[in-house]
C-alpha cells in the first residue's frame, strides 16, 4: 500500500474529529442567537448553559462516540474505494444512530445538561461538516495524484472484453495509471513480465487471461511474490488457497486479489505504534544498561563501543522492507576491523548450508562479545532501528547485502516486510536452523501475521534468550 493511501487513510480520523468538534461550536454560538431571533429560541438561557470548557469537554465525548460508530460502518478503510455517494450515506446512517444513542441515554438518565435543540443543531452540521472534511481530504488526494504522487501503475494481463472494460475504467481513474501489453503475450514467462515490469515500473498486476495454464498462472503469482508486485485477479481463472484474499471491483468487474500478508492497512499501521511505543518505553529503561554494556566492552579490548562501519569504513548495512539498505546498529562482539575475515581465512569454517555464512567458536569474539552474543545483549542498540522505523521488533532476520545477493527467487517474498530483532526463526532454533527452515517460518509469519503472534514471539523469546542456546 502507498504510504500516500495510508496518510490520507489515517488523516480521515483527526479530520473527522475536527469536524465534528466544529459542528458543535456552530451550535455553541446559535444558542446565543435564539434569544435575539424568536424562531429559534432555545429553551436554556445563557445563563443556565453549561460554561464553554464543559461543552467542549461534551463535544469531545461525543466526537469520540461517533468516530467509534463511523469506525463501525468500515469508514475507515486505508485505501479509499468508495464513492463519494456511498461516503455520504455512511456518514448519514452513523450521525443518525450516534443521534438517537445519546437521546436515548440522556433520556434515561434524564442528566441532559442542556438544550436538546443544541444536539439537534449538532447532528444536522455534523453532517454537513464532516461531508466537507471528506471532500477536502478527496481535493488534495486527486490534487497529488495529478503530479504522480499516490498514483498505482497496474499492468493488465489479458485480451478479452473483460480486460477491455476494465482497463478503460482504470484509466477514468485517477488512482491508477494503467498498462497494457498491446500484442497478446502467450508467454508468461518471468523474464516477459520482468521486462514490462521494468520498462512501467509495475506495482499491481491484474491478471484476466483464462487461457493460460496453471502452471503459468502459478508462474505469475511467484513473480509477483518475489518482486513484491500486488497481484490480482478476475475470479474463477485461478484455484489457490490463501488466507489473506480481497474482493473489489473496478467498472463493474469483480477483482479477487492475493494480498501477501495482512500486515497491510491498518495491520502496518497498528504494528508501528506497537513497535514505536515498545522501543521507546524499552530505550529509557534499559538506558542504564546501554552505559554498563558500553563501559565493559572499552575495558575488555579497543575499538568502538557499536559495531557500525566496516573493515573499509563503509557504514553497516542491512536489507530490509523490499530490499531497502539501511544502517544497522550493534555493540560490537568482536575484534576490531576483523569483520572482513568472514569472508577470507574463515569462511571455509561456516557451518550453515546457503547463503548464510555462521562460524562456530569464531575467533574473532572477545570475552565479553561471547557473553553479550550468547545472551542477545549485543542487539539490544537494534531498539534505535525499531524506533526510527527501519526494523520492527518482530519480523523475518534482517539479513547482509551480500548474503541477499545469493538468495534464490523463491527467498526474496522474506523481504515482504520489515525484518525484526526476533522472529519465528530466531525462537525455533537461532544459528542452529537450517536456512531453508528459516524461510519458511518466515515466510509462514509474514503470512499469518497478527499482533496477538506477535505478542507469543516476543513473549517466547524472552525464554530462548535466557537460555542462552544456539547462537554463534
Amino acid at each position: 500500500m502507498k504510504k500516500s493511501e495510508i496518510f490520507f487513510g489515517i488523516l480521515r480520523i483527526p479530520i473527522d474529529f475536527l469536524m465534528i468538534i466544529a459542528a458543535f461550536l456552530i451550535a455553541f454560538k446559535l444558542r446565543a442567537v435564539g434569544d435575539f431571533i424568536p424562531f429559534i429560541q432555545l429553551s436554556t438561557s445563557i445563563e443556565t448553559f453549561p460554561e464553554f470548557y464543559e461543552y467542549l469537554k461534551f463535544a469531545s465525548k461525543a466526537g469520540i462516540v461517533f468516530l467509534l460508530f463511523l469506525a463501525f460502518n468500515h469508514s475507515y478503510a486505508l485505501k479509499i474505494t468508495t464513492k463519494l455517494s456511498r461516503e455520504f450515506k455512511i456518514i448519514l446512517t452513523s450521525a443518525f444512530v450516534w443521534f438517537t444513542t445519546i437521546l436515548a441515554y440522556y433520556f434515561l438518565t434524564r442528566t441532559f445538561p442542556f438544550s436538546r435543540l443544541v444536539l439537534i443543531y449538532s447532528f444536522i452540521f455534523s453532517i454537513v461538516t464532516l461531508f466537507f472534511g471528506r471532500l477536502l481530504i478527496r481535493f488534495w488526494q486527486n490534487f497529488l495524484l495529478k503530479y504522480g504522487i499516490g498514483k498505482r501503475n497496474v499492468l493488465v494481463l489479458g485480451k478479452n472484453k473483460i480486460s477491455e472494460n476494465l482497463v478503460l475504467a482504470l484509466k477514468n481513474s485517477s488512482n491508477y495509471q494503467v498498462f497494457s501489453p498491446k500484442k497478446i503475450i502467450y508467454n508468461y514467462s518471468s523474464e516477459n513480465l520482468s521486462k514490462l515490469v521494468d520498462k512501467f515500473k509495475i506495482e499491481e498486476i491484474i491478471q484476466t487471461e483464462n487461457k493460460i495454464k496453471d502452471q503459468e498462472s502459478r508462474d505469475i503469482l511467484e513473480f509477483c511474490r518475489e518482486n513484491h508486485i500486488q497481484y490480482h485477479f478476475v475470479p474463477d481463472l485461478l484455484e489457490v488457497q490463501r488466507s489473506n484474499v480481497e474482493f473489489f471491483s473496478i467498472g463493474g468487474v469483480p477483482i479477487m486479489s492475493l494480498k501477501p500478508t495482512s500486515l497491510d492497512g491498518w495491520g502496518r499501521v497498528s504494528k508501528r505504534i506497537f513497535d514505536f511505543v515498545i522501543s521507546l518505553m524499552l530505550l529509557i529503561i534499559l538506558t542504564p544498561v546501554f552505559i554498563l554494556i558500553s563501559i565493559i566492552i572499552k575495558l575488555d579490548s579497543k575499538g568502538p563501543v557499536f559495531f557500525t562501519k566496516l573493515d573499509d569504513g563503509s557504514p553497516v548495512k542491512r536489507v530490509g522492507e523490499k530490499g531497502q539498505f539501511f544502517r544497522f546498529f550493534k555493540f560490537r562482539s568482536m575484534r576490531d576491523k576483523s569483520d572482513s575475515l568472514r569472508y577470507g581465512e574463515l569462511l571455509n569454517q561456516s557451518h550453515r548450508k546457503g547463503p548464510l555464512i555462521k562460524i562456530k567458536d569464531d575467533p574473532r569474539i572477545t570475552k565479553v562479545g561471547k557473553f553479550i552474543r550468547k545472551y542477545s545483549i549485543d542487539e539490544l542498540p537494534q531498539l534505535f532501528n525499531v524506533f526510527v522505523g527501519n526494523l520492527s521488533l518482530v519480523g523475518p532476520r534482517a539479513h547482509l547485502p551480500e548474503e541477499v545477493a545469493k538468495y534464490q527467487n523463491p527467498h526474496k517474498f522474506v523481504l515482504t516486510i520489515k525484518p525484526g530483532i526476533t522472529g519465528l526463526a530466531q525462537i525455533s532454533g537461532r544459528s542452529d536452523l537450517d536456512f531453508e527452515k528459516e524461510v519458511q517460518l518466515d515466510t509462514y509469519y509474514i503470512e499469518n501475521w497478527s499482533l496477538w503472534l506477535d505478542l507469543k514471539i516476543l513473549f517466547k523469546t524472552i525464554f530462548v534468550v535466557m537460555k542462552g542456546e544456539g547462537a554463534d
